[in-house]
């Protein structure tokens, strides 16, 4: 489990192919590594399978690449980086999964005053658990939607997280992950099996 509140950017160091998938190798300041930790790079939850000390190793299976853009990555790229939340930890972003439901991209970036208000694809299929005022998850970044008209939504992104996430390198066109509310499919999950 995650918040979607990200704790830094890594780079890209090393992609590696097999015919299971690709290997990335990111660069990371994490000091409490471990083999079998798991990380929402860039909203996609993952297993460090071996680490440094200025770096971590995640393997992608072929499904998790169908599913998103980490196959697309290359040497140099940057990444959003969680550790999951450890039992005690502070909770401050909302439920996250690490689940990539959909891969989107950006549609419209634009500057407001000392913020910004950046634009996404919204597929249809996951329109119906994209609310006004309720939460979505951009590439692991735990965000509140501002509008949407069932093709897009609209965020408002404050200066840091603009500045401490990939948001900043981003531009239209751009893919990104997107993970709805879980809580949203739960409740639809109770409604449709409801018999009474």
């Amino acid at each position: 489990m995650f918040t979607g509140i990200v704790e830094e950017t890594g780079k890209v160091r090393r992609v590696e192919e097999s015919p299971e998938g690709k290997r990335l190798r990111l660069s990371t300041t994490f000091e409490d590594l471990s083999v079998g930790q798991s990380i929402s790079v860039s909203g996609a939850c993952l297993t460090v399978e071996e680490f440094g000390d200025d770096y971590f190793e995640v393997f992608t299976a072929t499904e998790t690449l169908e599913k998103t853009y980490l196959g697309e990555l290359e040497v140099g790229d940057v990444v959003n980086l969680e550790r999951a939340l450890p039992a005690e930890g502070r909770f401050d972003g909302h439920f996250v999964q690490g689940h990539v439901d959909a891969t989107a991209t950006v549609t419209g970036i634009e500057r407001l005053g000392d913020d910004w208000e950046f634009s996404f694809e919204l597929p249809a299929d996951l329109a119906p658990y994209v609310v006004d005022k309720g939460s979505i998850t951009v590439d692991g970044i735990s965000l509140t939607v501002a509008a949407q008209d069932g093709e897009e939504f609209a965020v408002a992104i404050i200066p840091e997280t603009y500045d401490i996430t990939t948001l900043s390198e981003k531009s239209v066109g751009d893919p990104v992950h997107l993970e709805v509310d879980v809580i949203a499919k739960y409740v639809e999950s109770l409604v449709d099996g409801y018999t009474g």
